[in-house]
């Protein structure tokens, strides 16, 4: 009788556990894919923003997050605006993650002047572009010409201007690529902070 006993109880603190660790996981998914996820810095494009290897948390829900599998997203809290650090999906590569500023978005006019960002004829020099220089370079960053930014989609440029592959070369983030907005650096402890 007390074997009986003892492998009823052996067999419910089994269940349980298996019950906990299977509600732990939907609950940490639901997390990951509808409100906040995290992704680590591969590249110094960003720098002084972020640094390589920091390891960041995205909030995914500010945009109206992704539905997995169905073109739709949940409704959004705000639009993506200017100075916005965004993470999406590579246009040219949707197996890669990238992170950029939001420059501009659609109906806008981008030119990069001097060093200086102009969207619709004002220097942008808040918000996180203050003392940075940008440099004229790829197809969408000459000199003297203006950009416009086709409707529903973004210019995104790189903090570090220098050494980062945006959209002067490549063009437009579509905003179905948007996956959400840098808010914290929570690694490495010395780096901890939120994204400016």
């Amino acid at each position: 009788m007390k074997k009986n006993a003892n492998k009823t109880t052996g067999k419910k603190v089994f269940r349980e556990w298996v019950e906990s660790i299977l509600i732990a996981f939907v609950l940490a998914m639901f997390i990951r894919t509808f409100v906040v996820q995290a992704f680590r810095i591969p590249t110094g494009s960003m720098r002084t923003t972020l640094m390589e290897g920091d390891v960041i948390l995205v909030n995914k829900f500010i945009y109206g997050a992704k539905v997995p599998f169905l073109p739709f997203r949940l409704p959004a809290l705000r639009k993506p605006v200017a100075g916005d650090v965004v993470v999406f999906i590579y246009p040219e590569d949707p197996k890669k993650d990238f992170i950029k500023r939001l420059v501009a978005c659609g109906g806008d006019t981008v030119e990069i002047k001097n060093g200086t960002i102009f969207v619709n004829g004002q220097p942008l020099l808040e918000g996180g572009f203050g003392g940075r220089y940008y440099y004229n370079r790829g197809e969408y960053g000459r000199e003297a010409d203006k950009i416009t930014v086709p409707q529903g989609q973004y210019f995104v440029l790189g903090d570090n201007s220098a050494s980062s592959q945006d959209s002067r070369y490549w063009g437009f983030v579509p905003q179905e690529n948007l996956l959400g907005k840098a808010i914290f650096i929570y690694w490495p402890p010395q780096r901890l902070r939120v994204i400016q």
